[in-house]
This record gives structure tokens, sequence and C-alpha cells, in this order.
């Protein structure tokens, strides 16, 4: 039960958040202009890669992928843990970080450097269909039916981790960036990756526990789905800053409202209904035909754009009515094959770009460990905070902010993106998959903890 809260109060209380939140970085930016980082380095022969590849070599790397990935994955579910969780650990046992060290004439045969691109491209591929079955899955009735406590939520558990990235971007920049990098938007960057939540992996925590029909399952999911937008969005603009010169970052922000407006206010209506017609005619041979379209579409003006194109493919996936007959038919024929082909390979596109080696000496995994403990505390404690103040008794929202702390495969989505832009190194990099991979570990034993083995019913008592 939720205790009774003025409206006024909440508003006051968000304003201050945010304008409090605003200004705390605002200094942090101002200080940390004045940081010089070293020399940037050359890029990774791992991501220069370009020779091409046998068909016969790439399906046999895509075999191994798939046995590491789903095997990883099935060990992981019987350690009541979600199997994605695993299929990420796979990905990097069978990069350079291990089977690289242990058996490198193995790595070589079965992932060699020209077998590497199109490995990369059926990651890339993966990610957009992705993030099109999260727009599809996403249910923006969450949003409206609980705005009061979950945007105020979302926001404190963004902002929180946020403010406390960037702030640890002061310490990191001149230690693992380089002069290329701009500190605003290492800062930027720095921030989002320690705000993410993963909405599917939360979604299969709640759901595996029987949690996600209850209060604070349904306060949870609706939490993780304005994080998802929200950072999305925050995104969205870190990329538009970093791809963009000084004098066309306004240009990009300008071009991406509207596309913004255009999906929202042209395509919403146009696919309700085609929605609707679909269901009149009870199904029908074109909408994958007519939904492939569209993302692609859209993907490739986002991607022109200069803003990425998942996030075209993101947009495209959320104006489809959620609880439509069109969108059980499109998640049911491209999930298996999103989950069980392109997904692993995605992973190991990851694996093969963190190199645990690189973090040999004691003071880097000191690094790493810090990276870890600002990640979980500041999403822990502000989301914890936060739900409190709206309302939740204290076990409630001592394990919403738990929940919120799951990463998952959103954070390795994020990650790869900074990589790609070069804003992060390869060394941080690895350390922010560690940081994500743990985060995503520590959810489910967190939870278990605070629950005290109890049943989702002990969410719902007064205490």
């Amino acid at each position: 039960m939720l205790l009774p809260l003025t409206k006024t109060r909440s508003l006051l209380g968000y304003g201050l958040m945010l304008a409090g939140a605003g200004g705390l970085f605002a200094i942090i930016r101002l200080i940390g202009l004045h940081l010089v980082a070293p020399a940037a380095s050359a890029p990774s022969s791992v991501t220069a890669a370009t020779a091409p590849g046998t068909l016969a070599h790439v399906l046999l790397a895509l075999l191994v992928i798939l046995i590491a990935a789903h095997s990883v994955g099935a060990l992981f579910r019987r350690l009541h843990q979600p199997p994605v969780v695993g299929e990420m650990i796979a990905g990097i046992l069978i990069g350079p970080s291990l089977l690289g060290r242990i058996a490198p004439a193995a790595f070589a045969f079965v992932l060699p450097a020209p077998v590497v691109p199109y490995i990369s491209v059926l990651a890339q591929v993966g990610v957009i269909l992705y993030m099109f079955l999260m727009g599809v899955e996403l249910d923006t009735g969450l949003l409206r039916n609980r705005a009061h406590s979950s945007i105020a939520i979302s926001h404190a558990s963004i902002l929180g981790p946020f403010l406390l990235g960037s702030a640890l971007a002061l310490w990191l920049y001149p230690l693992y960036s380089n002069s290329a990098v701009p500190f605003t938007v290492f800062a930027l960057l720095l921030g989002v990756a320690m705000s993410i939540t993963a909405f599917p992996v939360l979604a299969r925590i709640l759901s595996d526990r029987g949690m996600h029909t209850s209060r604070i399952g349904a306060v949870a999911l609706a939490c993780a789905a304005v994080d998802d937008v929200t950072a999305w969005c925050l995104l969205a603009f870190v990329v538009s800053v970093a791809h963009a010169q000084p004098a066309r970052v306004l240009m990009t922000l300008l071009l991406t409202a509207i596309f913004i407006a255009a999906i929202f206010l042209i395509l919403r209506p146009g696919a309700r209904w085609y929605a609707a017609r679909y269901a009149r005619r009870s199904g029908g041979q074109d909408a994958m035909l007519v939904a492939c379209a569209a993302l692609l579409l859209a993907s490739v003006v986002t991607e022109g754009i200069g803003i990425q194109a998942l996030f075209g493919a993101f947009l495209v996936g959320v104006v489809i009515p959620h609880d439509s007959q069109l969108a059980r038919d499109l998640v049911q024929r491209l999930e298996d094959l999103v989950v069980v082909l392109f997904l692993p390979a995605f992973f190991v596109f990851t694996g093969l770009r963190t190199q645990i080696g690189l973090i040999h000496r004691w003071g880097d995994w000191g690094v790493c460990l810090v990276i870890i403990l600002v990640a979980s505390l500041g999403k822990f404690l502000s989301g914890a905070a936060a739900a409190r103040l709206t309302g939740l008794y204290w076990r409630q929202a001592l394990s919403l902010g738990a929940l919120m702390n799951a990463r998952g495969l959103v954070e390795l989505i994020v990650l790869n993106l900074g990589l790609d832009l070069g804003v992060l190194t390869p060394t941080l990099f690895t350390m922010l998959v560690i940081m994500a991979v743990a985060t995503t570990l520590m959810t489910a034993p967190a939870l278990n903890a605070l629950l005290g083995g109890q049943e989702a019913v002990l969410m719902e008592q007064t205490q």
C-alpha cells in the first residue's frame, strides 16, 4: 500500500531533484574541462579487422557460439540466474580473455580475424532486431497508470548513479581516456553507463519469482520502462554530441526531435490502424514485411542523423500497440531467431573486445572494484530512497532498489556504442563489462536476502 503524498509536494521535490542534478553536473563538467588525458592510442586489431572469411568458417563459428552460449545459459538457469547472464559470460569465455589465453590455436581456428567482421554484422543486426522487440514488448500503459511514483523513482535511480558516474569521470578521465575525447562526452557516457537498468532481465527475475503481478512487481516494471526510455534518450543525446561537430550538434538534436515527432504523430496512428486491420483479418502474411520495412527505414534515418540505427528500431516497436494481435505475432515470429542466433553473436563480439588481460595491475583491479561499488550503490540507494519517499515501505523500497541494479544486455549495448565512438578505451570498456556482469549477478541474491526466502506475498504486507 502506498502512503498518502500530496501532488504539490511531489512536484516540488521532483523539480528540486532535477535542478540540483543539473547544477552538480555543471560543476563536475567545469572541473573536468581542465583535466588532460594521455594521447590517443592506435585502434584494436580486433575491431579493425576487415579481411573476408569463408562461409564454412563463419558457420562453424556460429555453431560454437550457439553451443557455448546456450550451454552456459542453461547452467545459470539451474543456478536460479537469468540465462542471459550465462550467455554474457560465455561470450567472454570464448574470447581472448580465456580461450585465447589457454588455447590460442583453438581460438585462432574458431574465431580468426577474417571471421570477426561477419560476427560484427550479425551482432549489429541482432541488436537492431532486439531493440525493436523491446519496443514492441514495452507496455506504455505502465507509464501512464503509475506515472506519479514510477517517473520519480526511475529518474532518481538514473540521476543518482549518473551524477556519481560523471563525478567518477574526474578520476578516470586522466587514467583511462585520451586527449581526443572531450571530457564532457566522456563524463556523459560514463554517467549513462552507470544509470542503465535492463528491463528484460528485471522482467525475467520478477516472472521467475512470481512477482510480476504483485504491486511491487508492477511498480518495478513501470520504473524499468521509464528508465529504459529515459536512458535511450540520454544516450541519443550523448551520441549526437560525440558524432557531430560543435556547430552541428544543434542540427542533430533538431533532426532527432523532428524524427521522434514524426514517429509519434504519423507512424503511431498508422500502426494502430494497421494493428486493428490485422486483427479483423485474423492475421496475414504481410505483417512481417511491413514491420521489417518500417524498422529498417527508421534505422536508416536515425543512422543518417547520427544517433545510431537501434534508436529508430526501438521507436518503431514502441508505437505498435503492446496488447494487439500484431504485436504478439511479431514477437512470436522474431523472438526465437533473435534470442537463439543473433544475441549470442552479440555476446561473443562483445567478448572479443573484452580483454581482461588489460587489467593486469592490482591498481586496475582496485579501480574496477570502485566502478562496481559506485554503480551498485548509486542504483540501489537512489532507487530505494526515492521509492520510500513516494510511499513504499522500507522492505519494498529496498527490494525495488536491488531490482533496478540489474543491467544485463542493455548495458553491453551502451558500452559497445561507447567503444565504437572511441569514447571508451579497451581497458575501461573491459572494466565496465565486468561491472555489467557483476551487477546483474547481484540482483537475484540481493532480492533473496531482502525477502528472506519468502514469497512475493510478503511484498504486499505493511510494516
